[in-house]
């Protein structure tokens, strides 16, 4: 009963703080110190929940500080972060109570030099190569001649215009532009959307499906070329189904998605030229193809006139050819009367023996033969019939009803016999069967007394017996109690 009475603790003179007040005081504190910090490290562990925001880690070789970039800084951010990468963070130091951490908010990350992002590249290079992304037998080839051609790219740069002059002066062909970003974070995403939604066009649509598409950029530096080499724009490249053409940067510029592209350009000019031949060209070989066509036609007739007519002199005359025939066709002729007043003979016979057997007795005698089918099949039919089969599916129902009932009354009785043995456990485990065995309970101010000494000093006092409660004033419980009677054998003490 130690759990009845207050049992208090003497302290010392240190400030008691609670956990939070403790963690909100931490918490403050590096905030304060640490507000602005630059921290290089490498990428470790990278999570990307649904709610968009980036969980990494940024270790040494003898220390590991948690990260955190929020989803808006993420969206911004010109190199997304991979496992292995060195970088430079920049951001202010917080801590996390939940899990009594410190860790690092982080505002913007670049990478650590040349040197990492380059072997960051080599690395996704050779990851997506291990995928078969590069293999030679997913390229596709080129049409030869185009309908349609898609251009993704930036529609207020140079490149458009290169591609266009440079198609206009060749062979002009229709020309789609989907606009994107060439650089920044949005570059990616919006070229690979651009690239699959030209492969979402229906051929024979309102908007024509192109036959081939050039996604180009002019040159820049390699940040500004790095959309290109992001694993988005690389897999929709792969996945095209229509033949594609990379042409971004200039010829010493090399991308990620010149590897996954079906053919690969130096400069966006250089792409036009490989996507339609020289109209003059082409004209030029197709009229030599023609004049060479009509030559040799000219040369074949010739020949085959010739010889037909050598084979026409070793053929027979037509009369004698047709002689035969005609001896044939006069011995037909003879015989053709005849035979046709033997073929009718032979149909009137046969004619007269059918009719023969089709007397009207025959066919009364099959009308009603018909008629007693119909007849009976009508008698199977009728209501009385109907409300047999009605009454035994009613007295079916009625069964299966009267089943239900059963069972149901069952559980619930069930259900009522559980109930009642779960109200006897209550009642034997509660202290109220004791009290109904002549015990009592004694509180004094709000509490359980169970010493005389504490009773003397309480102001009033209440017991409780089995069937109600008796409030004591203070000087009655003062006075002195009469010799209790010695208890039965075998009952025991409740105190």
């Amino acid at each position: 009963m130690s759990d009845l009475i207050d049992d208090p603790q003497e302290g010392g003179n240190a400030p008691e703080f609670s956990v939070s007040d403790l963690s909100g005081a931490i918490k403050r504190m590096i905030e304060g110190e640490f507000s602005h910090v630059r921290v290089r490290g490498e990428l470790g562990r990278i999570s990307r929940p649904r709610s968009g925001h980036i969980y990494l880690d940024l270790k040494d070789d003898s220390a590991v500080l948690a990260g955190i970039i929020w989803k808006g800084v993420a969206t911004r951010l010109a190199v997304q972060p991979e496992e292995g990468m060195e970088v430079v963070a920049t951001g202010r130091l917080t801590t996390f109570p939940g899990q009594s951490r410190y860790q690092i908010i982080i505002e913007d990350m670049k990478p650590a030099g040349m040197g990492a992002l380059m072997a960051m590249l080599e690395k996704r290079k050779a990851a997506l190569a291990a995928e078969g992304l590069f293999a030679p037998e997913r390229k596709q080839a080129l049409p030869y001649l185009p309908e349609i051609i898609g251009v993704v790219t930036s529609p207020s740069g140079a490149v458009i215009r290169d591609i266009l002059h440079r198609l206009r002066d060749r062979f002009p062909r229709k020309v789609l532009i989907w606009p994107v970003a060439v650089q920044g974070d949005k570059c990616a995403p919006e070229v690979a959307r651009a690239i699959r939604g030209f492969n979402a066009m229906t051929p024979g649509g309102a908007l024509p499906r192109p036959d081939l598409i050039i996604v180009a950029r002019g040159g820049g530096s390699v940040e500004d070329l790095w959309g290109f080499n992001e694993e988005i724009v690389v897999r929709a490249a792969a996945e095209s189904a229509i033949p594609l053409i990379s042409a971004v940067g200039h010829e010493t510029d090399t991308t990620l998605i010149d590897f996954a592209s079906d053919k690969r350009a130096p400069t966006p000019t250089a792409a036009a030229e490989l996507a339609v031949p020289v109209r003059m060209d082409l004209l030029a070989w197709v009229e030599g193809q023609g004049a060479r066509l009509s030559h040799a036609l000219s040369q074949g007739v010739r020949l085959r006139g010739q010889r037909l007519r050598d084979l026409a002199r070793a053929l027979p005359r037509a009369e004698v050819l047709l002689d035969g025939p005609r001896q044939r066709l006069d011995a037909l002729g003879e015989r053709l009367p005849a035979a046709l007043i033997r073929s009718v003979q032979v149909r009137r016979v046969h004619l007269s023996e059918t009719a023969g057997a089709l007397r009207p007795a025959l066919l009364r005698r099959a009308v009603e033969g018909d008629r007693r089918r119909l007849q009976a099949t009508a008698a199977r039919l009728n209501v009385h019939a109907l409300n047999r089969d009605i009454a035994q599916k009613r007295r079916d129902l009625d069964q299966v009803s009267a089943r239900l009932s059963d069972v149901a009354g069952r559980q619930v009785r069930g259900w009522q016999d559980r109930l009642a043995a779960l109200e006897r456990l209550r009642e034997t485990l509660g202290y109220k069967a004791t009290l109904s065995r002549g015990y009592a309970v004694v509180r004094g101010d709000g509490a359980v007394m169970t010493t005389r000494a504490a009773a003397a000093g309480a102001a009033a006092l209440q017991i409780e017996f089995a069937d109600g409660v008796l409030d004591v004033s203070g000087s009655s419980a003062a006075a002195p109690k009469p010799k209790p009677k010695t208890p039965p054998a075998g009952q025991g003490s409740l105190f």
